[in-house]
């Protein structure tokens, strides 16, 4: 059943870019799902750099990390018939809600100033830390939601043009256009827009991809209740 989890992991891989993006384009140059940045933009201002907002990038990274030990604690000792706990499942799901209750407070009360764009800004990268510890008990590497570096090396490494045999080529080049085509919409729709319609598109990603994980999630428990089903997996 693995491979069926494929498709709603590339939303949420969409959905990490969208958010991104305008976290990037609108919340003052900080990523909420792609940690490597934050670090270094941290290094650069640490360094001297000007016009760089460390504090920022700061409340990401430590936001990112609490989230997903907090997705980890909840889910470790789970087990069942599903991939995906059921914890892990609420997990993403509350994290869908809160995208898009972020995204109304946004559309109702106009951009947010300085303080309250730490408050969005941590709370996105909590929800996408959570997510991406929550995914990791589907056991897909090259979807992590989060970041598609390692995958970018596993499809060259992997590739028969470096001696490999060339296998999930396909999933993997899709979860680097995936993460792509979420930031573009979201940078075009900021940019033209405003950054709370992006957070919406981003939200709606969020869910559905969620959904997709639900729908999956039920078939397996199902399945695994009839006569001859499968046994309970661990975390």
């Amino acid at each position: 059943m693995t491979k069926s989890y494929e498709l709603p992991l590339l939303v949420l891989t969409a959905a990490t870019g969208a958010v991104d993006g305008v976290s990037y384009l609108a919340l003052d140059r900080v990523f909420t799902g792609n940690m490597t940045g934050n670090v270094l933009f941290i290094g650069f201002g640490l360094a001297g750099v000007s016009g760089l907002p460390v504090l920022n990038n700061l409340v990401a990274l430590l936001a990112f990390m609490l989230g997903a030990v907090l997705a980890a604690r909840l889910t470790r000792d789970a087990s069942g018939p599903a991939k995906l706990p059921a914890a892990g499942l609420a997990i993403l799901v509350g994290g869908s809600v809160l995208s898009l209750v972020l995204a109304g407070i946004w559309l109702a009360t106009g951009p947010p100033a300085h303080g309250t764009m730490l408050v969005v800004t941590g709370l996105l990268a909590l929800v996408l830390g959570a997510q991406a510890a929550a995914v990791k008990h589907i056991g897909i590497r090259d979807l992590s939601t989060v970041v598609v570096t390692m995958t970018m090396v596993n499809l060259s490494t992997d590739s028969r043009a470096a001696g490999g045999p060339g296998t999930a080529w396909l999933r993997r080049f899709a979860a680097i256009i995936a993460m792509g085509l979420g930031a573009f919409v979201s940078a075009v729709l900021t940019l033209r827009v405003n950054g709370a319609v992006a957070l919406v598109v981003a939200g709606v990603l969020l869910t559905v991809g969620t959904a997709l994980i639900a729908v999956i999630r039920h078939r397996e428990v199902a399945a695994a209740s009839m006569p001859g089903g499968a046994a309970p997996t661990g975390p």
